[in-house]
């Protein structure tokens, strides 16, 4: 089984020994846990996932997010959690979006993007994915195989990373003197609205101009990172769905809120 807490899927096994009562007792206080039944599977297989909440939340499923090795969402579902906090699934490996080989990310969510568990899954036996071999220019940074028009003063670029889950770059550099940075992403890569942090600080002095940024930073300085956000149709059709549903809630209890705090006559 993948994940560390998969042998915990047979809930009598090994109730003797201390490591898995150990285990038993750690699973209880993480928030969420998911696992699966193997770690390698065919283009016309089935994957049994199981997972584990800590603290049942009645009326609140949990979210379930399927990513590719090309990082496209295959797909999003909402799992029932039982009372005792269980929940399962099983997902097809059938059908054009799983067709490439390599690794699977499926990540689970419950109630909030901090309470998340992921597990990953490797498809073998089928399309092998076109690794992308872009040779970027002097003015441009290598983003995931995409070339990035930039241009800096005052410094120089070490190293650029995305951090998918937060839907943003990270340009690590060296400073000796105060410079700028300015980066000019299509849409394809990041888009704004844009924060900008510097040494993992909120950074206001940046210039945003369409999808060009331009960032002031200091000597010393070696991170800075560009938040954006993407478009929705991206995550397909269930999560907008699940999202429209999150907004409406948000608006609704907005609402009651300021129904509660007017005064009665």
């Amino acid at each position: 089984m993948s994940s560390a807490y998969a042998q915990l899927a047979c809930p009598d096994c090994g109730l003797d020994d201390p490591r898995i009562i150990a285990k038993q007792l750690l699973l209880d206080d993480i928030p969420i846990s998911i696992w699966t039944d193997k770690s390698t599977y065919d283009h016309n297989d089935t994957i049994i996932v199981e997972g584990r909440v800590a603290n049942v939340v009645s009326g609140v499923p949990v979210t379930l997010t399927v990513t590719s090795s090309l990082h496209s969402i295959i797909t999003v579902d909402q799992i029932v959690v039982d009372n005792m906090g269980n929940f399962a699934t099983i997902l097809s490996t059938e059908g054009a979006l799983w067709k490439h080989d390599g690794r699977y990310i499926i990540k689970a969510n419950y109630g909030s993007a901090e309470k998340n568990s992921r597990v990953l899954v490797e498809l073998v036996n089928g399309v092998v994915s076109e690794s992308i071999s872009k040779t970027c220019g002097q003015s441009e940074l290598d983003v995931i195989g995409n070339c990035v028009p930039f241009s800096i003063s005052g410094g120089t670029v070490n190293r650029v990373n995305v951090n998918t889950n937060d839907n943003s770059i990270i340009l690590m550099i060296s400073a000796n003197v105060d410079g700028t940075i300015t980066l000019s992403p299509s849409k394809d890569v990041l888009e704004g609205p844009f924060m900008v942090l510097v040494d993992d600080e909120q950074w206001d002095d940046a210039e945003i101009n369409g999808n060009e940024i331009t960032v002031m930073f200091l000597a010393g300085a070696e991170k800075i990172e560009i938040f954006g956000t993407h478009v929705i149709p991206e995550f397909g059709a269930i999560a907008a769905l699940i999202l429209a549903v999150a907004i409406i809630s948000i608006i609704a209890v907005s609402a009651k809120s300021r129904l509660s705090i007017m005064p009665r006559y």
